[in-house]
């Protein structure tokens, strides 16, 4: 087949969520498929058209037939305020809105023939709902990577019990409106929808009946994770490790909740016990933290550096209270072994059970006591980080996956040519 994905950001190298799951996808199929890239490059200010010497990676190269990339599109808080007042569109409808971008996608697939436009994420979806895509002759799909009215519904009741951050609530709270029906009609008008979680796909399906959402879960290379040793620690201390984007608000709400509520418990018992906050772009609103001593907030890091960090953890941390979809933060520590701690929030979405994957605990004290308990234990870590690790490898290693995912696809190309005109 001839799949034509278009993404928010290069998917490779793979540092974050989306670009995790694009790249899974992305390289496995192009070991057996044709795969074509439109993309943005947030770290490039040109356009860069296929046929000639992209700045990308050679991986990337060698995966795909054809790449073309786009800047991400420059927006003033002044242009989203004026399309919060104008349009009815969500946020996240115009976040990443290029007319060139939209003109090129026009381009190909009225130049070439594709059986599969794949759009990787909500942000993309107004693009193939305005294309002059023929569905008798190419099957649009939707890979709703979090279902986000629900995370945006899920932020409203968070930062309702806040009244400093009422006015997160009062955006939220439009957001979530406007996603329940851009949403509902970008999943209606593709030919399949995929989420990450059973969770998700009932959210959809909330959305309307109709909506048949497939479950494909995020996945990893487990054996590549397995391989990772941990960075020598320059001092024996006790070492928290939490991984993510950092201005993404469920992690910064995340970390500033653990900061200021669970932290504390645990250094009543553990004084010189550390906090490793990992992750790009870190929130001016986590800055308050750093006065902390035994907390360090890296930045950006590199691959190498993030995994050995993870591997280096005594306990990772997952306090996420706001959110949806499945954490890839979480397959990565299962595969390398590590005790996690979690919310019930942070592992929805995973077939897991307290006490025998990972601890979850959604109090502070709870969390507190839960970390504090595996600190102690060095067994309890050896054995909830060895069943993690044969959970994420027999259900969310890539091998597994992919398999699934051209289930759909045939799925759908066949019905495709039983009712071809």
């Amino acid at each position: 087949m001839r799949f034509l994905f278009l993404t928010p950001q290069l998917p490779f190298p793979p540092r974050q969520g989306t670009a995790l799951r694009n790249w899974g996808i992305l390289s496995n199929l192009a070991r057996n498929h044709e795969v074509w890239l439109l993309s943005f490059d947030e770290r490039s200010t040109e356009v860069h058209l296929s046929g000639g010497r992209l700045p990308i990676a050679p991986e990337l190269a060698k995966a795909c037939r054809e790449v073309a990339t786009y800047p991400v599109p420059h927006r003033s808080m002044l242009d989203r305020l004026w399309t919060l007042v104008t349009s009815q569109l969500p946020d996240m409808a115009w976040r990443l809105w290029s007319p060139a971008f939209a003109k090129h996608l026009n381009e190909w697939v009225t130049r070439h023939h594709f059986d599969i436009v794949q759009v990787e994420g909500i942000e993309l979806a107004r693009y193939t709902l305005e294309a002059p895509i023929d569905e008798r002759q190419t099957k649009i799909v939707f890979d709703d990577h979090n279902c986000e009215y629900l995370l945006q519904r899920r932020a409203y009741e968070a930062d309702t019990r806040q009244p400093h951050r009422w006015h997160g609530a009062a955006y939220s709270l439009v957001q979530w409106q406007r996603l329940r029906h851009f949403e509902r009609r970008m999943a209606l008008g593709a030919q399949a929808t995929l989420c990450v979680s059973p969770q998700d796909a009932r959210a959809l399906a909330a959305l309307d009946p109709s909506i048949r959402a497939h479950v494909i879960f995020n996945g990893i290379d487990v054996a590549r994770y397995t391989e990772v040793t941990a960075k020598p620690q320059a001092a024996p201390d006790r070492t928290l490790v939490f991984t993510g984007k950092m201005d993404f608000r469920p992690n910064v709400d995340a970390m500033l909740w653990f900061a200021h509520d669970v932290m504390p418990l645990i250094q009543h018992n553990l004084p010189d016990v550390r906090l490793m906050v990992v992750g790009q772009q870190p929130s001016p609103r986590l800055n308050a933290l750093r006065a902390n001593p035994h907390i360090t907030i890296t930045g950006e890091v590199s691959a190498r550096d993030l995994y050995r960090t993870i591997a280096a953890a005594d306990v990772y941390v997952a306090p996420l209270r706001v959110g949806g979809g499945t954490r890839f933060k979480l397959l990565e520590a299962m595969a390398m072994r590590r005790a996690i701690v979690s919310t019930s929030l942070g592992a929805e979405g995973f077939d897991v059970t307290s006490g025998r994957e990972l601890l979850i605990a959604d109090t502070p004290q709870a969390f507190a006591q839960a970390v504090l308990d595996l600190l102690g234990d060095d067994a309890l870590r050896r054995t909830l980080g060895r069943r993690a690790h044969a959970f994420v490898s027999g259900t969310y290693d890539w091998s597994v996956i992919i398999p699934q995912l051209e289930r759909v696809y045939n799925g759908i190309i066949s019905y495709r040519e039983e009712n071809r005109v």
